[in-house]
């Protein structure tokens, strides 16, 4: 198995970027310290401050996995339910 990359794009509605945010940063936090996370950077659009970016990078597909059952990203997932759209992207290089 291969390095998995990912990209998130995390919209929060308006009236949630706060608490959308503070959700993030708290799951940042918790998300790195899992087996398998080579890269996990919240970014903000600094033209649309409602944006959230996450880069992410994982040892391997079982890693991905994990995360994705895991209690930093159910905790997550909880809050952005009815307060922000969740967009994951799935990358391969390509040079």
């Amino acid at each position: 198995m291969s390095t998995q990359n990912i990209v998130a794009i995390i919209v929060a509605a308006p009236e949630h970027a706060a608490t959308v945010a503070q959700a993030l940063e708290e799951a940042v936090h918790a998300v790195r310290k899992e087996p398998g996370c080579e890269q996990y950077d919240l970014h903000r659009d600094r033209a649309n401050p409602n944006r959230f970016v996450m880069i992410e990078r994982w040892r391997d597909e079982a890693a991905v996995r994990a995360h994705g059952t895991g209690e930093a990203l159910q905790k997550l997932g909880a809050v952005l339910k009815t307060r922000a759209t969740l967009d994951v992207v799935n990358l391969d290089p390509v040079a």
